[in-house]
């Protein structure tokens, strides 16, 4: 699997990289780890190069939060509070969760959209509150382009670094998509809207 994963991600290429990375942060559970960790393997072979991955791979990213970014600050509660209450299993939160999420963005300030980056499912949930409260978009796609760059650097880094392990890193992908997949598959069975007991 992963073998077939890798030669995936070589013929896509760049531009594969990129769409991935920027699904990654759109539709769940698509975990970045495993793309930009398995172009790092590509790297250490030769079939990519470290530092148009780096790029690219954080471009698709920023891109993937900023449509969420985008949405949010252009729909205002009005208009997401609705989506979210009708689409709240898919996305495994109610909007109990948006306002504690809001409740922390103004707690902490606008540097947790960088802090966000390296914690699962936060680093796309924490871009709802800076798009409700109307974030700056130039700092907002900073913070994003910085945060997902150092996270995406650390993956490739290991990748390259475990590329000879062939066996290790067959369990660590097939572990991440596990847990990944699993997880999700888990909170939409679970998940109820908390008015409910």
């Amino acid at each position: 699997m992963t073998e077939f994963i890798i030669r995936t991600i070589e013929l896509g290429g760049l531009f594969g990289i990129f769409v991935l990375m920027a699904l990654e942060n759109i539709f769940p559970p698509l975990p970045s780890e495993i793309i930009m960790g398995l172009g790092g393997v590509a790297v250490a072979r030769g079939t990519m190069d470290y530092w148009p991955l780096l790029v690219v791979g954080s471009a698709g990213t920023t891109l993937g939060n900023y449509w969420w970014y985008w949405i949010c600050d252009r729909w205002g509660r009005t208009r997401l509070e609705p989506f979210v209450a009708r689409h709240g299993r898919w996305l495994t939160m109610d909007w109990h969760d948006v306002e504690r999420a809001q409740a922390f963005f103004r707690r902490h300030g606008p540097w947790v959209v960088f802090a966000m980056r390296f914690t699962p499912v936060l680093r796309t949930l924490i871009s709802i509150p800076a798009g409700l409260l109307h974030m700056g978009t130039t700092r907002f796609l900073v913070y994003t382009f910085a945060g997902a760059f150092v996270w995406n650097l650390l993956m490739v880094e290991l990748g390259r670094r475990l590329a000879r392990s062939q066996e290790l890193l067959g369990w660590l992908v097939l572990a991440i998509f596990v847990v990944a997949i699993g997880g999700y598959l888990w909170r939409v069975a679970t998940w109820k809207p908390r008015n409910r007991d």
